[in-house]
């Protein structure tokens, strides 16, 4: 039985695959809310300490890690001119530095055949309007992922950034929105957020989501990096192929209203 780490596992993605690993393996849960379950720790994985702290324990309870499934994470949306800079430094508290530092714990545990699969997202692929710092965030995580990769090979460890595109969970609801503008930005900033909002019930299930990861994850080599979504695949492929200034001028008008 397979010791599996997931964190961001009290919603979305993370609750799902959480149930999904369950059958099968021996599921071991962190998120800042508690659930009730025995294999659950209440941890914020942008407190190094904190995150020190679980590990340590899931060390001496576990002795193992098989798989870590970086997934704790949230959205910020605002004009780059007007976010505060403390909002910024929270969301890649989260973002990049949950990850890295749950990545960094974890490792020690890990021996060949060990996986690392980190929750990225399509935005990580391509800029958008006043959602550039989450986008950032997600690049930096898929670098990371890139990075490790090369430095594990020789270990037999595998890393994965899987970029799943627009999902029904709570993410949105859950989004930091800044809403300050000036005469530069005008209504665009609220109008671009009601135009991403207003797709909520375009978005891939969470089921469907997380099946899709648990099948990855499964896999015996598994990809660098794995998009989800149909058009988001054609999006990126697009964005290859496209001059950048043609591509970005395209993607302006679509989310910059």
């Amino acid at each position: 039985m397979r010791n599996i780490v997931i964190t961001g596992a009290s919603s979305g993605i993370g609750k799902e695959l959480a149930s999904l690993f369950q059958k099968d393996d021996n599921v071991i849960t962190i998120s800042r809310s508690n659930i009730d379950s025995p294999n659950h720790y209440i941890c914020d994985v942008s407190d190094l300490e904190n995150v020190k702290q679980v590990f340590d324990s899931i060390k001496t309870k576990y002795g193992h890690i098989d798989i870590l499934i970086n997934n704790a994470g949230f959205g910020l949306s605002g004009a780059i001119e007007l976010l505060p800079a403390e909002e910024v430094k929270k969301l890649f508290d989260v973002n990049f530095f949950g990850v890295l530092y749950c990545t960094q714990c974890a490792l020690p545990l890990m021996d060949k055949g060990s996986k690392i699969i980190n929750i990225s997202s399509v935005c990580a692929l391509f800029a958008l309007p006043y959602r550039a710092m989450y986008c950032a965030s997600k690049s930096a995580v898929n670098m990371l992922s890139f990075g490790l990769n090369m430095e594990c090979k020789k270990s037999g460890i595998q890393c994965c950034a899987i970029c799943p595109g627009d999902t029904k969970t709570n993410f949105t609801a859950n989004r930091v929105k800044i809403d300050s503008s000036n005469d530069r930005y005008g209504e665009s900033i609220t109008n671009s957020a009601k135009k991403i909002d207003s797709r909520e019930d375009k978005r891939m299930p969470v089921e469907k989501v997380a099946k899709k990861i648990y099948k990855i994850t499964n896999k015996t080599r598994l990809p660098y990096q794995k998009i989800i979504g149909f058009k988001y695949k054609v999006f990126y492929f697009l964005s290859n192929i496209v001059p950048k200034k043609l591509f970005l001028s395209i993607v302006n008008k679509m989310f910059n209203k």
